[in-house]
């Protein structure tokens, strides 16, 4: 098992361009995102997601995986979950917690 974890300002993302999102978010994350009354936290809060999957991935040897082979979703509990669109070597399973209030969002990840 390992773990990961990402914080970030919020408003790292209040300003942003469909460039810069296309490099970061998959479209329906995008779409999630926009839906919501303050997308810069959603925003904020998935970019750790994958940040902090990221991380724990490094601690299994598994490099090459970027910001767009990661998709965060949620269940239809509103739970937050997160797949790998890049097939890697590892067959892992992932937890994921995200948070964020006005300011700051952070999210954890174990992979195992």
């Amino acid at each position: 098992m390992q773990i990961g974890v990402d914080i970030e300002d919020s408003n790292r993302f209040e300003y942003r361009s469909k460039q810069l999102l296309d490099k970061i978010f998959t479209h329906s994350e995008q779409e999630y995102c926009l839906a919501q009354a303050k997308p810069s936290q959603h925003f904020a809060g998935k970019f750790c997601a994958k940040e902090a999957c990221i991380k724990a991935l490094q601690q299994y040897g598994v490099t090459g995986v970027y910001l767009t082979d990661i998709e965060t979703y949620h269940d239809k509990n509103g739970c937050p979950k997160l797949r790998l669109l890049k097939k890697i070597s590892k067959n892992l399973r992932f937890k994921l917690s995200i948070s964020h209030d006005k300011t700051k969002a952070i999210a954890f990840v174990i992979a195992k």
